[in-house]
């Protein structure tokens, strides 16, 4: 800086001086207090989340849930929900109906103080509603800030009352929709409809507040659907319509399940079955601090004592996928909370304790974690009480304190007797599902062991994959491929002819494990599943990722003969079983290694000395070929027996050569199908496969066996 010089300041924020403009008054009056409903408007995300479609459904639920808690309290059993033309939802529900008459303290109408009070309504204690989804006493009220109409009506013997809102304020229209005439009125209309004695209900329809949401925020119908299906699910004998009229044709869907959540969750497990649903139900006390008003109206803090009842269906599966589902009383936590928690520290320490004392897990073993005991569950997990803390109004997260501590002590008394059962059913079930969470753990403790093989080694690492393997040298995984050949006798000829620097080959001695029949701990265990999973380098069942793949293409490559397709089939099982990601991009292969050999005595011009053929009635045609056009061949041909009486120029020329060889890709198009007809063909049941082959035997071509 030259002498004599100032340095300007660079301080993003310079202090002001006595003679700066900037005003430095800040007193009561720049204060903004938001009265009533002004406040949702002005922060409307605070109390649904947001205004784009999330938070215009999440209003949608609002209203719903408040007909669900009449349900839960034993008064309502039909909830329709239609979305209209207009733009506009309406909620029917056949419960007690609002109350119409005046509230005391500020002398309005039920309806329009559950509409217009923040912090209103009947859920507070009061033994209108024992366990609800509402707590808060803002969802109807919120709903209506952000509406530019709100119509609600009330069934109540002797008549039917009713009224509307504008933002909010109550009022009256001119006519039908939003935009008509508005005259702010407070108090009710009483409707013309006459109302029969036992009969009641509320009508609520709303028009979302364009000021407010975004333009493309829509109802969304197959939302509505999900969310009506797994409400049936949670409350047994509710039945909820939806109806969508807004397309050329209306569509309507209804749901009723007497089941319960033992329904629910055999509707959502996707896998074949290991157990059966196993319900886990229980009840327990705690005590809870909360602040109630005395007799003088002061707060002070007192003891109360909450019931807590937990009910929860689970059943593992085949697959390794977890499927969970929470709720707290009606109200889906997708996020978890403390009931979450209870649930999964219950299920680790219960499995482990069990496994221990029936020696599933031997001394030396890790103990299973969290994610071993999930895998192939699924679970749907209910707690029932009156007045949980959630964390905000979207209540996506549980977060009372003793839900965590009574859901664990539930689940592990329930879980435990279900795992030491003595009964047949039930005790070969949890035998089942302990191999199960056992063979999870070995997986994932294996994938851990090979986690540094699972991508492309460079020569410094190289020496971690097995011995025997005959790596390419191109990092390029696209371009690469790993042919698993039978025995060592083919591995020296096809060492000769690949091309090193994209083939790899990996021999595998003889037939493998029948991976359908046996467990994960037995497939691990085994030498030659154990080295082609590692030189996949991708890992195996839940651990599976495609990316990490080292090559582009496996090609199994074996006799062309009985054996050659029972090792063929045996590879396909370890993979569609274990890497079928492999299968199902297209990237397993089956190479087509010729069956004859024809020597050409005097070929004619451009005509190959050697002709191969891959079936005999390929070999009968060609030689009718040739005689026909009077090439003379040596006699006898020459029929391969395996891939070993190849030298390295005709495995090259016939299987190897990308140029000319002949690939099978083995595809699956129907998932199910193939599993079934893997466990038909390689599974544990020998009954069927008897059957299967029995029926199947009066269409074999006798002539064509090679025996």
């Amino acid at each position: 800086m030259p002498c004599g010089g100032s340095a300007p300041s660079r301080h993003p924020y310079p202090h002001p001086t006595k003679d700066s403009t900037i005003d430095n008054t800040y007193n009561a009056a720049h204060l903004l207090v938001l009265e009533g409903l002004e406040a949702v408007r002005k922060r409307p995300g605070m109390y649904i989340g947001s205004t784009d479609t999330r938070g215009l459904m999440h209003c949608v639920w609002e209203i719903i849930d408040n007909g669900v808690d009449e349900a839960l309290a034993g008064a309502a059993q039909r909830i329709e929900v239609t979305l209209h033309p207009d733009d506009s939802v309406e909620v029917v529900d056949d419960g007690r109906g609002i109350p119409v008459d005046k509230e005391p303290k500020t002398g309005l109408p039920g309806v329009e103080v559950i509409f217009t009070k923040l912090h209103a309504g009947g859920k507070f204690g009061g033994g209108s509603y024992v366990a609800t989804g509402g707590l808060h006493g803002v969802g109807a009220s919120v709903v209506n800030a952000l509406s530019s109409r709100l119509d609600v009506d009330v069934d109540r013997s002797p008549a039917q009352q009713g009224m509307s809102f504008q933002r909010g304020v109550p009022g009256v229209f001119a006519e039908e929709g939003p935009g008509s005439g508005f005259t702010a009125r407070s108090g009710l209309t009483r409707k013309g409809k006459r109302v029969t004695k036992g009969r009641s209900g509320t009508r609520v329809r709303f028009w979302p507040d364009r000021q407010i949401f975004t333009r493309d925020a829509t109802f969304v119908y197959d939302e509505l659907i999900t969310r009506a299906r797994q409400t049936s699910f949670i409350v047994p004998g509710l039945e909820l319509v939806v109806r969508d009229l807004r397309g050329p044709e209306p569509v309507e869907e209804k749901f009723r399940h007497d089941g319960g959540i033992a329904e629910y969750a055999d509707f959502l497990a996707r896998d074949e079955p290991v157990t059966d649903i196993v319900r886990l139900q229980g009840m327990d006390t705690f005590t809870e601090t909360v602040p109630l008003l005395d007799d003088a109206g002061h707060m002070t803090p007192q003891e109360v004592e909450r019931e807590l009842t937990v009910d929860v269906a689970l059943r593992w599966g085949t697959g390794y996928e977890t499927e969970m589902r929470s709720y707290v009383n009606v109200i889906a936590t997708p996020k978890g909370g403390t009931h979450v928690s209870g649930f999964e520290q219950a299920v680790t320490k219960t499995f482990n304790d069990v496994m221990r004392q029936t020696k599933a897990l031997k001394v030396n073993d890790a103990d299973v974690i969290k994610d071993d005991v999930l895998e192939g569950m699924t679970s749907v997990v209910t707690v029932r009480l009156a007045e949980p803390q959630f964390e905000g109004q979207t209540k996506e997260i549980l977060g009372t304190p003793a839900a965590r501590t009574v859901v664990r002590k539930v689940v592990t008394a329930e879980l435990k007797k279900f795992l030491t059962s003595t009964k047949r059913a039930e005790k070969a079930q949890a035998k089942l599902v302990m191999e199960k969470v056992v063979g999870a753990s070995k997986t994932r403790i294996a994938a851990r062991q090979h986690k540094e093989t699972q991508r492309r080694k460079n020569a410094l690492e190289s020496s971690a994959l097995p011995a025997k393997l005959a790596d390419c040298r191109s990092n390029d995984v696209e371009r690469s491929e790993l042919f698993i050949v039978e025995g060592d006798s083919a591995l020296g000829t096809a060492k000769l002819a690949r091309n090193s620097e994209f083939q790899a080959l990996l021999p595998i001695r003889g037939k493998i494990l029948n991976v359908q029949k046996a467990s994960v701990g037995d497939m691990l265990k085994n030498a030659e599943c154990a080295s082609i999973i590692q030189v996949v380098g991708a890992g195996s069942g839940r651990t599976f990722e495609l990316e990490a793949a080292r090559y582009g293409r496996i090609i199994f490559m074996a006799d062309a003969d009985s054996d050659g397709a029972h090792i063929r089939c045996l590879l396909a099982t370890l993979f569609f079983k274990y890497m079928p990601e492999l299968i199902t991009e297209g990237r397993v292969f089956s190479a087509v290694p010729p069956l004859h050999r024809i020597e050409v005595s005097n070929p004619k011009k451009g005509m190959d000395k050697y002709l191969y053929t891959y079936s005999d009635d390929e070999l009968q045609r060609t030689l009718a070929d040739l005689k026909k056009r009077g090439v003379r061949w040596k006699d006898p041909v020459q029929r391969y027996k395996g891939l070993g009486e190849m030298d390295a120029d005709q495995l090259a020329e016939t299987t190897m050569d990308p140029r000319q060889r002949t690939l099978r890709r083995i595809t699956v198009d129907d998932a199910d199908v193939a599993s079934k007809v893997f466990e038909l063909l390689m599974g544990s049941e020998v009954a069927p496969r008897k059957e299967f082959i029995v029926q199947g035997a009066y269409e074999v071509d006798v002539e064509a066996l090679d025996a």
